[in-house]
C-alpha cells in the first residue's frame, strides 16, 4: 500500500479525487485503490518545553540561561494525538510513502518530520501540489520526486525552529524576569523576528514624534507659450538660503521675484524628451499582493493571507498562495488562454479585461530560471461563481486575475518632456507627460501620473501671466501601515545602517517570510506591543519600552536578515547547521549579559511619560490610556505558551 501524507484536509482530499477509483473514507484517511490519503492539521508536533528536557526548568529563573538542549526533542501538539496515533497506524501497513507537504521550507518540515519522529525507514517519495484542481493534481502525480533531494530545505527548517526556540526561549525568559523586578507584571516576549519588527514601528513613531517642521517656499509662475498655457517652478539658484534637497528656507526671495513677473518675458531654454516603455506589473507574490491590497481595499495583511487560503483550498481557484516567487513556469504559457478564459468569463470585470488580452504575446513573466518551489499566485482556471464568493475574496482574486491577464497587453508607452524656461535670468521648469499607449495601465487605474504639456519648440517665447507663492511645512515621515510595514519586510536592507551588511542583504532581501509576515503584525498586535490607530501601526508603551530595554542589536532587522542567508545557504546545501547553531548559542551569552532591571524600569517610565504627552496630540479619548495598557498586558500573558519567534 503507498500512503500519501498531506499538509492538510483540503490537499489530502484533492489528492484522492486525482487519483484512479472512487474516494472512500476511512477513519482519518481517505482510499483510493490501492493508495490511502492521509494528512497532518498543520504542525502536529513542536518543539519540547524546557521542562521536557528537565522538570526544574518549568520555574523560570535568570541562574538556569541559556537553557540549551543536548538532544533535541518534539511533543505532539495537544490536537493533534489523535491523528497522530492515525499515521503511526497506517505507516505500519505501507510499503512506501509519499511526502505531500507544502511546496516551501515549512510544508517540507511539516510532514517529514511526522516521518522521521514515527520512525519510518522505508522510501519516501515528494510529491509537490501548488494548484488542487484535479487535472495539476494528476500532472503533479505523475512527476514524484525522490524526497531526499528536499532534505537539505527540512534540515533548514529544522534549524530554523531549533534557533527560534533557543532565541525565543532564552531572551523571553530573561526579559520577563527582569520585567518583574521593574515592576511589570506579565510576560515579555522577544523573537528573532518579530523584535525587530517592533523596532521598526517603534523608530518610525520616535522620528514622528521628535519631527520638527521647518518652513519652506515654492514659486510658480503660469507661463503663456505658443500653443498653449503651462506652469513652472521657480529653481532658486546657490545665492539664496536652500537646504540640502534646494528647498527654499526664507520667503523674501520668492515674494520679491514675484511681484516683478506678471507680463515679463523669456525663453525656453533647454528641452529634453525621452520615450519610455514600461512592461506589465509581474504576477503577485503573497507580500506583493499583500501591500496592494492593503492600499487598496484597506486589508490587513493577515485578512489577504486569510482570503487567498479560502480562495486556494476552499473555492480552488487560485494557485498555492504563500509564494516568495513572482514569476509563472514557462509551460504554463501554451494553457494560459484556456486557463484565463476559464477564470474571468463569469466576472463583468475580469471579462471586459479578458477581451482586450493578446494571447500571443510573451512577457517576461514566463521565467523558469526565477521559478523556485512555487511559482506566482495565478488563477487555476475554475470557473469562478461570484455569488459563492465574499466581497473580499472577489476583490482579491480579481488583483490575482488582473496581475496574469496584464502580461498579455502591451507595454505602456509614454513620452516625458522636461522645459526650462530662463526668465528675468532665472530659471523656471516644468515637466510633463503624454501616454503614447496605454497597454496595461487601464487595468490599474484610468489616472494619469502627470498632465501631458502643450507642444514645445527649443527657443520660443513665453510670457508671465500669473505667479504665486505657497507657504509650506516638512513633513514627517507616515506611520506604518500593514501595507509599508509590509513592504519595509520585503525590502529590510533599506533599514540597515552597516553599508557591508546592506550590500550583503539586496540578494537576499526579507524580514519574515511570505507565509510568516502577516501572522507577526498580528502577534505583535495580540500582545499587546502595536496598536491600530485607523490604518497606522503604532507602538504601545510597552512595545517601546520592550525596545528601549534590549540590546540595539535584537532590535534591529541585520541578525535575522543574516539568518535567513544562512538559513537559505542551508537549504541549497552549501552550509551545514551546526556552525550556525554554535555561533547562535555565543550571541545569546552576550543578549542575555544585556538584561537589566533597572534598564528595563526607566524605559518603563520614559515610555510611559513620551504616550501621555503624545495623547492630546492624537486626541485620545479619556480612559484610552489604561486600556491600551491592559489590553498590553493581557496580551502578554496569552504569549506565555507561544512559540516567540
Amino acid at each position: 500500500m503507498r500512503l500519501i501524507i498531506a499538509e492538510k484536509p483540503s490537499m489530502a482530499r484533492a489528492i484522492a479525487a486525482a487519483l484512479p477509483g472512487a474516494p472512500r473514507k476511512q477513519e482519518g484517511a481517505i482510499a483510493a485503490g490501492d493508495t490511502l490519503v492521509t494528512w497532518c492539521l498543520g504542525h502536529l508536533l513542536e518543539q519540547a518545553p524546557p521542562d521536557a528536557y528537565d522538570p526544574a526548568l518549568k520555574q523560570w529563573r535568570l541562574d538556569t540561561l541559556p537553557i540549551l538542549p543536548e538532544r533535541w526533542k518534539l511533543t505532539p501538539r495537544p490536537k493533534a494525538r489523535g491523528q497522530l496515533a492515525v499515521i503511526r497506524r497506517l505507516l505500519k501497513q505501507a510499503r512506501e510513502v509519499v511526502h505531500a507537504g507544502d511546496p516551501d521550507r515549512e510544508g517540507q518540515l511539516l510532514v517529514q518530520e511526522v516521518i522521521e519522529h514515527l520512525g519510518w525507514k522505508g522510501p519516501v517519495l515528494r510529491l509537490l501540489v501548488s494548484d488542487l484542481n484535479r487535472p495539476a493534481v494528476q500532472r503533479a502525480l505523475a512527476r514524484l520526486e525522490d524526497n531526499a533531494r528536499y532534505r537539505p530545505l527540512y534540515r533548514a527548517a529544522e534549524c530554523r525552529a531549533r534557533a527560534d526556540w533557543l532565541y525565543g526561549i532564552n531572551l523571553t525568559r530573561a526579559w520577563t524576569l527582569t520585567g518583574r523586578q521593574a515592576g511589570h507584571d506579565g510576560v515579555l516576549s522577544v523573537g528573532r523576528v518579530q523584535t525587530p519588527v517592533l523596532g521598526l514601528v517603534v523608530r518610525r513613531d520616535a522620528e514622528i514624534r521628535d519631527f520638527t517642521p521647518r518652513p519652506f517656499f515654492v514659486l510658480w509662475a503660469d507661463l503663456a507659450v505658443a500653443q498653449g498655457r503651462l506652469r513652472a517652478w521657480w529653481a532658486p539658484g546657490e545665492g539664496h538660503p536652500l537646504d540640502d534637497q534646494g528647498r527654499l528656507l526664507e520667503r523674501a526671495p520668492a515674494a520679491t521675484l514675484a511681484e516683478r513677473l506678471p507680463g515679463a518675458e523669456g525663453r525656453l531654454t533647454a528641452l529634453a524628451t525621452q520615450e519610455k516603455r514600461q512592461p506589465a506589473p509581474l504576477p503577485y507574490s503573497l507580500s506583493a499582493l499583500q501591500v496592494d491590497a492593503a492600499r487598496r481595499y484597506g486589508l490587513s495583511a493577515k485578512a489577504v493571507l486569510d482570503t487567498c487560503q479560502a480562495l486556494y483550498e476552499r473555492h480552488q481557484l487560485i494557485t498555492y498562495p504563500r509564494s516568495d516567487c513572482r514569476y509563472l513556469p514557462e509551460e504554463h504559457f501554451a494553457a494560459a488562454r484556456a486557463t484565463l478564459e476559464g477564470a474571468c468569463r463569469a466576472d463583468d470585470t475580469l471579462s471586459r479585461w479578458l477581451a482586450g488580452a493578446d494571447f500571443s504575446r510573451r512577457s517576461r513573466a514566463w521565467n523558469d530560471k526565477q521559478v523556485g518551489a512555487h511559482h506566482a499566485l495565478a488563477p487555476t482556471g475554475r470557473h469562478m461563481e461570484p455569488a459563492r464568493l465574499s466581497a473580499t475574496e472577489a476583490n482579491v482574486y480579481r488583483l490575482i486575475a488582473r496581475n496574469v491577464l496584464a502580461q498579455f497587453y502591451p507595454a505602456l508607452s509614454t513620452r516625458e518632456v522636461k522645459a526650462e524656461f530662463t526668465i528675468l535670468d532665472e530659471r523656471f521648469r516644468a515637466r510633463g507627460q503624454e501616454i503614447l499607449e496605454a497597454g496595461w495601465k487601464p487595468l490599474f487605474t484610468t489616472r494619469d501620473e502627470a498632465p501631458p504639456l502643450p507642444p514645445l519648440t527649443e527657443g520660443e517665447a513665453c510670457r508671465v501671466d500669473e505667479t504665486g507663492v505657497e507657504d509650506r511645512e516638512t513633513r514627517p515621515p507616515e506611520p506604518f501601515t500593514d501595507a509599508s510595514l509590509i513592504k519595509a519586510m520585503m525590502n529590510i536592507a533599506r533599514y540597515v545602517e552597516d553599508p557591508a551588511v546592506r550590500r550583503t542583504l539586496r540578494e537576499h532581501d526579507g524580514l519574515g517570510t511570505e507565509a510568516t509576515r502577516a501572522g507577526i503584525i498580528e502577534t505583535l498586535v495580540e500582545r499587546g506591543y502595536l496598536v491600530r490607530r485607523a490604518k497606522a501601526l503604532r507602538a504601545t508603551r510597552l512595545g517601546s519600552a520592550l525596545i528601549a530595554s534590549l540590546p540595539e542589536a535584537a532590535g534591529r532587522p541585520e541578525r535575522t536578515a543574516l539568518w535567513e542567508q544562512r538559513l537559505s545557504a542551508i537549504a541549497e546545501a552549501t552550509a551545514e547547521p551546526a556552525p550556525f547553531l554554535a555561533e547562535l548559542v555565543e550571541d545569546l551569552r552576550r543578549l542575555l549579559a544585556h538584561a537589566d532591571a533597572a534598564g528595563l524600569k526607566r524605559a518603563l517610565a520614559e515610555a510611559r511619560g513620551e504616550e501621555a504627552q503624545a495623547a492630546p496630540a492624537r486626541g485620545t479619548r479619556r480612559g484610552g490610556r489604561s486600556r491600551t495598557l491592559n489590553q498590553s498586558a493581557k496580551g502578554s500573558r496569552r504569549a506565555t505558551q507561544r512559540r516567540t519567534s
